[in-house]
């Protein structure tokens, strides 16, 4: 009975916390704000979560989830690519999936707090933490709001696995009161993914909202020291969490203090090339202030040759450490997975099509032409057991020949109708950009008569229903022609090339001839980045041909 009323207690304290109230400030929390999760720890001690929004109600994703990642400036690991990030748990209306994410950095006191300081003092590679132990009032607050580091990768993932283990005891359902679930199921705590990682340091949806997601970073240039501890104002030492100023999305030190380990394998860019070691974000005390960005990643080589003892060791440094997030596994019953598969079904027809996977896993042109490169292999192994067989082997190897010739024709074609088809729509946008930039005038003019008699009214009226209309139009033309720019940008270059050699052999008026070329540097653009800049090509449009004539 009491340990049901521990649990009762448990889940109404969880609910008042994500409802809005805000929790008691603590070594923990040492910046209290409404939404933080805040759960249990062994100990007294506190792990705090916020919840990270991500577009779209389905499961399987929506057009807002495709996001870019990475930054054509940071060098050969952060190579510009499109993503689709996606959350693991769902809001309590059902309307939004959510990312929890830590809210700081993993930190000394809650280490501690779980495996105790014995464990911290082993596990460590600064001096200073053998003495732990010995810490007593203001000296042992500060050194429990460090961030953890001067440890190695197995060391975090023997203490998430111990604390999912606390947090799971079943003599003790309390500790389980308000987590975060799907369908009744729990989550459990891990390493964040680099996805979702760098989704939260650009301020998530908030900043697609307001067009600011592709920044650099997700504040001005000249606040970063308010944001961040960088080499220039903490001179290589790390320092307590919580002491620079979240993101939008109440997060801290995303920016700076300590690198923070994130799941999965280091990989050159993200989702292919060689596996190396554990992928660290975020720059640190040791990154010059013209390195902090929100794409920052970099490889921990968690296992290191020691060149002069001449053995492989776990790596430690004073400046990598982590935050944890929260998650769940994809499939939690035979109910959701039937549930899935059934999304599934629709999104794999419409949405799935747009997808980095789906664009080329789905196209069944790309997926032929693969199919008779491994055709080409087989055959020469044929005939490399079978020399008697050149004939049969040579006469099949012309039908290959054949087959691939057509398949190459149709592509040309394909992409010199869906280029002709977004010269089209791009064409009507400019039309229609140009006409609005004369209905605008004319709207002025029509209120400047209405202020000095209601009898043009009625004109203004006109006027602005006009506008309504031309907009409306413009924004379904510039769809079609988004479009159609991300759907020529995956073809290969040389089809892409031969379209617009085509479409220039025509005899094309001013405006088209303009809008070609304009249409020609977004196809690269996409091509180049894997994403259309909504925003941006609006505004060349705009500015070309507002004024053209």
């Amino acid at each position: 009975m009491k340990s049901r009323c521990l649990w009762l207690l448990g889940a109404l304290l969880v609910t008042l916390q994500v409802w809005g109230a805000v929790p008691p400030k603590s070594i923990y929390n040492p910046s209290p704000a409404d939404g933080d999760l805040v759960l249990p720890m062994p100990n007294g001690a506190e792990m705090v979560l916020r919840p990270v929004e991500v577009p779209g109600k389905g499961f399987w994703g929506a057009r807002e989830r495709f996001v870019q990642m990475g930054d054509a400036s940071g060098g050969a690991f952060e190579g510009i690519q499109r993503s689709m990030v996606a959350g693991s748990f769902q809001d309590a209306q059902n309307e939004r999936w959510i990312i929890w994410i830590g809210k700081y950095e993993l930190t000394k006191g809650q280490f501690v707090a779980v495996m105790g300081s014995d464990a911290l003092a082993a596990a460590s590679g600064n001096s200073a933490d053998q003495k732990f132990d010995d810490l007593q009032g203001r000296k042992l607050k500060q050194a429990q709001a460090m961030p953890l580091a001067w440890i190695d990768y197995q060391v975090i993932e023997d203490f998430i696995r111990a604390y999912n283990r606390w947090l799971f005891d079943p003599a003790h359902p309390e500790r389980q009161a308000g987590l975060p679930a799907v369908d009744g199921v729990p989550g459990f705590f891990r390493l964040a993914t680099e996805d979702e990682w760098e989704y939260s340091a650009r301020d998530g949806l908030e900043a697609i909202k307001d067009g600011s997601f592709n920044d650099r970073v997700p504040f001005a240039a000249r606040q970063l020291n308010e944001y961040a501890w960088h080499l220039g104002n903490a001179k290589n030492k790390p320092r307590p969490v919580g002491m620079r100023k979240p993101n939008r999305l109440g997060i801290h030190d995303l920016y700076g203090n300590v690198h923070e380990m994130t799941a999965g394998i280091f990989r050159p860019e993200v989702w292919q090339g060689k596996p190396g070691g554990v992928p660290v974000r975020g720059a640190s005390v040791s990154s010059p202030a013209g390195k902090v960005r929100s794409s920052y990643r970099t490889e921990f080589d968690a296992y290191a040759w020691d060149a002069e003892n001449k053995q492989m060791v776990l790596r430690r440094t004073f400046n990598i450490g982590a935050r944890l997030a929260f998650g769940s596994n994809v499939v939690v019953s035979s109910a959701t997975r039937s549930a899935l598969e059934k999304e599934y079904a629709e999104y794999r027809k419409t949405l799935r099509r747009e997808t980095p996977v789906g664009r080329t896993l789905d196209n069944l042109v790309s997926q032929a032409s693969s199919q008779l490169d491994t055709v080409d292999t087989v055959l020469q192994q044929l005939l490399d057991r079978y020399p008697d067989a050149q004939g049969q082997v040579q006469s099949i190897q012309s039908y290959v020949d054949t087959a691939r010739g057509q398949l190459d024709q149709a592509q040309r074609e394909s992409a010199r109708s869906l280029l002709q088809d977004a010269s089209r729509n791009g064409t009507n946008l400019s039309v229609l950009v140009s006409k609005r930039a004369t209905l605008e005038t004319a709207k002025k003019t029509a209120e400047k008569l209405l202020a000095m008699s209601t009898r043009y009214q009625a004109q203004v009226d006109a006027v602005q229903k006009s506008l309504d209309e031309n907009r409306a139009a413009a924004e379904e033309q510039y769809k079609a022609y988004l479009e159609k720019v991300a759907l020529i940008g995956d073809y290969q270059n040389e089809f892409r090339t031969h379209a617009f050699k085509m479409l220039q052999k025509k005899t094309l008026s001013s405006r088209e001839a303009r809008v070609l070329e304009l249409l020609d540097l977004h196809v690269q653009k996409y091509n180049e980045n894997r994403m259309v800049d909504k925003a941006v090509w609006l505004e060349e449009f705009n500015k070309i041909f507002s004024e053209f004539r």
